[in-house]
């Protein structure tokens, strides 16, 4: 039987968010009703907020949460009722030309919830991600469920749903940072102080944070940054190269999504060295090059989507190093706020003021 509960809806594009009644359906076929316990508020749920995502409005806003499953339909064996689960938005289907070929994290066919959530009115939601997590339940597909420790904070768990797990996977997987290399990071945000984290926890020698905001340079060295360099007031190019010997890093994260980060980015890197794209640019943007440089530079220019996660391998693992005490998801938690607070929560975290904040429900 339908259910309903509390949830923040984009009404329209640059709306202010409101809290709403929101019909959640019994979860059918390879779906499952998750409990959510706390969600992260994103930069890219403002994006859906904007219109910058697509204007599918409304939305259902919320994806970067922990909770646990209330319910399943028929079909799903991986997750039960009462497991405690990280959601995601890379539930792959095992069948397109990646999973076949062993890359599952480049799944190009991943799933969701085929039924909608509603309003009371019958309107459609568009849920964020296929998510939408701020709300008290919500309708998802079972393989967006990743099982986890029940032993961590949902607060923390739920961070790895989306921007903590893009920064740790930019540097782990797609960066391939290993032990003794240098890395530097360019913006210092949610995900650019997690592919520092990610960079402290696969062993680089030295990792140099970079931004124009002291207070998030502050943080960084925080969770592991070695070095940093405020950018307005610094070149970070030439910064980057005299704290590597001349040379540029092995290993330059954007994390900001600009042509000209990335540009820093690029001549930032030493020789043969990897270039990851982590921040998300917009479509209009357009980045220009000499092609001579990226030929006789060498290396790599690599984009990372969701940090190339595989769900189930990456998020039990992390979640077992922070309940060792090897990484701290809670130094990433700035305030715990409620549902009714999401909107001032966008401004704060648009001026800089907070990590994140996550909603506890």
């Amino acid at each position: 039987m339908a259910q309903e509960v509390r949830g923040v809806i984009a009404p329209g594009k640059n709306e202010p968010v409101r809290v709403e009644t929101i019909v959640v359906p019994d979860p059918g076929p390879g779906e499952a009703v998750v409990q959510i316990q706390a969600c992260g508020v994103c930069h890219t749920d403002l994006h859906y907020k904007q219109g910058g995502i697509n204007d599918d409005f409304p939305f259902l806003l919320g994806h970067e949460a922990a909770g646990v499953v209330e319910s399943v339909g028929a079909g799903v064996t991986d997750v039960a009722p009462g497991d405690f689960v990280i959601l995601n938005w890379r539930a792959v289907c095992g069948q397109c030309r990646a999973c076949l070929r062993g890359r599952p994290w480049y799944c190009f066919n991943t799933h969701n919830a085929k039924q909608k959530m509603t309003l009371k009115d019958g309107t459609e939601l568009s849920p964020a991600l296929g998510i939408g997590a701020f709300a008290e339940k919500t309708l998802v597909a079972a393989g967006q469920c990743t099982k986890v420790d029940p032993a961590v904070s949902p607060a923390v768990a739920g961070l790895l749903g989306c921007g903590v797990m893009a920064g740790i996977g930019a540097a782990i997987n797609t960066g391939n940072v290993g032990r003794g290399d240098t890395v530097a990071v360019i913006g210092c945000g949610g995900v650019g102080d997690a592919a520092i984290a990610g960079s402290r926890l696969a062993g680089a020698a030295k990792i140099i944070a970079v931004d124009i905001d002291d207070r998030k340079l502050i943080t960084a060295e925080k969770l592991g940054a070695t070095h940093t360099v405020n950018s307005r007031a610094t070149d970070p190019v030439e910064a980057i190269r005299e704290l590597t010997g001349g040379f540029g890093a092995d290993v330059v994260i954007e994390a900001v999504g600009r042509p000209e980060t990335y540009q820093q980015a690029f001549y930032a890197r030493d020789l043969a060295g990897t270039v990851v794209l982590v921040g998300v640019p917009t479509p209009d943007m357009k980045l220009e090059l000499p092609l001579i440089d990226v030929f006789g530079r060498g290396g790599a220019l690599k984009s990372s989507w969701y940090g190339d996660c595989l769900p189930s391998r990456d998020f039990p693992m992390l979640i077992d190093l922070h309940l060792q005490g090897r990484l701290d998801l809670g130094a990433f938690v700035s305030e715990t706020i409620t549902l009714d607070d999401v909107e001032p929560a966008f401004e704060r975290m648009h001026q800089g003021d907070v990590l994140r904040s996550v909603v506890i429900l």
